[in-house]
């Protein structure tokens, strides 16, 4: 019966709208609207970036607004209408967050006779309900979802709930269905599942060397050997998939550097020591479609995407679109597509991330593209879709997302999706800034997600800082779930590229307060400043409750490579070290092992996976909250300080010991 009610509704869309819009309709989620105030201006594209703006369906909006405008491919909604409601284009439909407080509390009690039980609104709350981009709402009826009046999608399909009183906005509900069943397990889960994702950044020259006949370092006196090639490569990684390197840390998403030709000498410059660079990391591309020789071949690219899906891993690609190597031959051929390195007032626009974020230049090699014209941006958008194009990529990690203009994304994205529209590609970026800004680029025609740079931030504070309370890890947890959803699938890092490791600010032998960039250079960086075996393993410890946090909260963790071991380090290059699989002291394999526990946990976990946050306790030392799903629940208790934290909950109390964790 259910079948036979899909087939007449997808027969209606065919009538009705375009493949687009038919697509859509069943398709991805769609990433909601927020109401932005009185006036709420909705580029169509931002939401369907696969539409024909030129054939756009009717619109329609419920609830009380003022008004409704349609202008091309721009949609404004006058008023509020201070509860969640729906923008409908053809027959796709899209849940308007209205603007009001949110609050946490809403869950899945759990399956009776059929129907999904919520629980944790007030009473008279509405209730909106959607199965992929269609309403179903007549499903909904007193507090519980009937699945048999769902309607039917074969294969993965997600049901979301959105609910409001009027006063409050709840979080959302995010169930996962195979073939319009709710998924109880994570058996069921695959690589495609974004939320079920763990991801592992590793930079290729740094990871393992695969194939030594590719080494090619530039071995020039004023190249320092800590900034030269070593000689990672793909078959390197291809190696550790083999081996089961991934398999068994729990890894199901690999991101790997960029993999484009980089220049042949040295550029840059720095003083004390005085050294130039190479690009053995891959962010000065020469050749934006050209593998760099010294990282492999086309047909060992192919060989690592075969054996990492055979393993059910994905694989991301970093990718640069910001600029281009001043050498390179696109740049040659058009020494106009590059932004103005002089400002009006006769300033260098080198390093002025903020000031001048979509023009600024990142070194005076590395010219930042002109992306805000439509020729420019038209011809990089098809370059960088040269790589899912021609090789089976899962997706892309964006490099400096924030200094690129909004109609790059809305270009790439929309080619993207017209043309691949039956593989599932995923996009994260990277943007350093508020909540506001970062989040203004995650949207279905955009980016997937971003990482939380806010949560990786007031963690480390949190952890590794004298004075800084949990209250504060608790609060922007909170902040993040409500600036993009209960089930977004921001990254929570461990660390990256670009950070001083976490465990040596943690055991003191890099200082919160002195220059990381300088200390990476003058002095040989380990754990702590004085050996001190105690202060060692506090600071493992405290490396690990950073993974527990981005283990167990929402979003999708992020592991730097080196850090599930506790890898130390100063800034960039020090915290590029080779990777070492063999040797690890006692500390390293217990929080290698540590770690691995917590990864299986995390992906075995439908609370830990798509269950619903709810804060319990926080106070200077200890954290403590709930993540529920479908009725089973866990229980996660963080303690950082020095004494034990006895925590009365009510019902029950729990116990942490020092610098350390329960789930429970």
């Amino acid at each position: 019966m259910k079948r036979f009610a899909y087939c007449f509704f997808a027969a209606a869309l065919v009538c009705s709208c375009s493949e687009a819009l038919r697509r859509e309709a069943t398709g991805e989620p769609v990433i909601p609207v927020r109401e932005a105030g009185e006036v709420t201006e909705i580029y169509v594209t931002d939401y369907l970036p696969a539409v024909n703006l030129e054939k756009l369906p009717r619109v329609r909006v419920s609830g009380a607004y003022d008004s409704l405008r349609v202008d091309g491919g721009i949609i404004t909604l006058y008023g509020s209408a201070g509860a969640v409601e729906v923008l409908s284009i053809g027959k796709v439909d899209i849940p308007i967050l209205p603007k009001l407080p949110v609050t946490q509390g809403l869950t899945t009690a759990g399956m009776d006779n059929g129907r999904i039980i919520l629980e944790g609104a007030a009473e008279g709350c509405i209730y909106r309900c959607f199965v992929q981009n269609m309403l179903a709402d007549k499903a909904i009826q007193g507090g519980a979802i009937d699945i048999d009046k769902l309607p039917y999608v074969g294969g993965r399909s997600y049901l979301r709930v959105y609910a409001s009183d009027g006063k409050v906005l709840y979080n959302d509900l995010l169930i996962p269905l195979q073939n319009g069943e709710p998924l109880l397990t994570a058996d069921g889960l695959t690589r495609h599942d974004a939320n079920a994702q763990v991801l592992y950044s590793l930079m290729v020259d740094r990871f393992y060397n695969g194939n030594a006949a590719n080494d090619s370092p530039l071995n020039r006196p004023d190249v320092d050997p800590r900034v030269d090639y070593k000689g990672g490569d793909l078959k390197g990684i291809t190696d550790k998939i083999e081996e089961g390197f991934f398999d068994s840390l729990g890894v199901n998403t690999i991101w790997i550097s960029p993999i484009s030709q980089n220049p042949e000498d040295a550029w840059g410059q720095y003083h004390n020591p005085d050294t130039k660079f190479s690009g053995y990391h891959g962010y000065w591309p020469i050749f934006n479609t050209k593998i760099d020789h010294r990282m492999g071949t086309e047909a060992e690219l192919r060989e690592l995407l075969e054996t990492a899906h055979e393993h059910n891993i994905n694989v991301i690609l970093d990718y640069v679109a910001n600029h281009m190597h001043i050498n390179s031959p696109t740049l040659k051929a058009h020494p106009d597509w590059v932004t103005d390195s002089l400002l009006p007032d006769g300033r260098r626009n080198f390093e002025l991330w903020d000031e001048q974020r979509l023009t600024t230049w990142f070194d005076k090699h590395i010219p930042s593209l002109d992306l805000e014209r439509e020729e420019v941006c038209d011809a990089m958008t098809d370059t960088a879709l040269f790589w899912v194009d021609k090789f089976d990529f899962d997706g892309y990690r964006h490099d400096a997302c924030k200094h690129i203009p909004l109609n790059y994304w809305r270009m790439f994205t929309h080619k993207m999706k017209s043309r691949y529209p039956g593989r599932a590609l995923w996009m994260i970026g990277e943007t350093y800034g508020d909540n506001e800004l970062i989040g203004s680029y995650v949207k279905t025609g955009m980016l997937n997600a971003q990482f939380d740079f806010n949560i990786y931030h007031t963690a480390i504070d949190v952890l590794g800082r004298e004075g800084v309370p949990m209250t504060r890890m608790a609060d922007v947890i909170d902040q993040s779930l409500r600036s993009y959803g209960a089930h977004h699938t921001m990254g929570n890092i461990s660390g990256n590229h670009d950070k001083i490791r976490f465990i040596s600010l943690a055991g003191g032998a890099v200082s919160w307060d002195e220059d990381g960039k300088d200390a990476r250079w003058n002095r040989n960086i380990g754990v702590t400043a004085d050996g001190n075996p105690e202060r060692e393993a506090v600071a493992f410890k405290k490396a690990l409750l950073l993974e527990v946090i981005n283990l167990t909260i929402p979003g999708v963790p992020c592991i730097y490579q080196g850090d599930e071991y506790g890898q130390c380090g100063g800034n960039d290059p020090d915290n590029r070290r080779m990777m070492r699989f063999s040797g690890l002291s006692a500390n390293e394999q217990w929080m290698l092992e540590e770690t691995g526990k917590l990864i299986h946990l995390r992906r075995s976990s439908m609370p830990l996976l798509f269950g619903d946050y709810k804060r319990l306790y926080a106070d200077e030392h200890a954290l403590v909250f709930e993540r529920s799903y479908m009725g089973e629940k866990i229980l996660v208790g963080i303690n950082d300080g020095e004494a034990p934290a006895c925590i009365d909950l009510g019902e029950k109390s729990v116990e942490i010991a020092p610098f350390s964790y329960v789930i429970i």
